[in-house]
């Protein structure tokens, strides 16, 4: 396995500084490249990144799809692992994914926990275990082999929201997707911004919305004019 590790950021100057050396370091002979995408940041997310080892690239539009997209374009590994650059994998996150390919499987995630200790979090991470339909977001990271990848043609640019999902979706109808029974560490960042409660509202809100077929852009516009809400309130 040769591992391409491809980072979408804007504005992650303090999170890439973390992230880039702990994957270099745990990573090992697996990985191939660290790629940052980057949306247009005005901090020091792209010097910092490039600084590090990584191979930066500027993104002429701000959006997730197309920076991971752009990403595994530039990509020369045989396998792709799309991370968040809020998010931790486990120790072993390498091996897993060698593991993972040798098993047979084209594409999965992991589980996740939060960097915070409260129930109701916990309860969220508890259910990153089962592979249904709210399995496979962004935060869970993604693993892909290449030529999967580019078969399913990357992830759909229309969406700007749930990108991760809308990718998800069409992969478990060609193969099976995995779910590897270890926890990556995310920022409750979001959480911590707004209440649990109303959190939880947007997402299943728009995710419904999502598996009614409503259009891309409304998703986005809505999800963002709740939180907007939640965080005043």
């Amino acid at each position: 396995m040769k591992l391409s590790v491809i980072i979408p950021t804007l504005n992650e100057a303090e999170n890439i500084r973390e992230l880039i050396p702990y994957l270099l370091k745990q990573g090992g002979g697996f990985i191939s490249e660290v790629i940052v995408v980057d949306g247009g940041s005005n901090d020091e997310t792209c010097r910092i990144a490039a600084s590090l080892g990584a191979q930066v690239i500027n993104s002429e539009i701000k959006s997730r799809a197309v920076q991971m997209n752009l990403g595994a374009a530039h990509a020369k590994g045989n396998t792709l692992f799309f991370v968040h650059a809020d998010t931790r994998p486990v120790l072993s996150f390498a091996e897993d994914l060698q593991i993972a390919l040798v098993k047979g499987y084209k594409a999965g995630c992991f589980r996740y926990r939060f960097d915070s200790e409260t129930f109701l979090l916990k309860l969220n991470s508890w259910f990153t275990r089962f592979n249904g339909p709210f399995s496979g977001g962004g935060d869970q990271t993604l693993f892909i082999t290449s030529d999967f990848f580019n078969t399913l043609g990357g992830y759909d640019t229309k969406f700007c929201l749930m990108e991760d999902f809308e990718l998800v979706k069409r992969i478990k109808r060609k193969t099976r997707f995995y779910i590897i029974p270890k926890a990556m560490t995310v920022s409750a960042r979001k959480y911590r911004k707004n209440s649990w409660l109303w959190v939880q509202l947007a997402n299943l809100y728009v995710f419904t919305l999502f598996h009614l077929g409503v259009a891309p852009e409304k998703l986005k516009k809505s999800y963002t004019l709740l939180l907007q809400n939640g965080s005043n309130t």
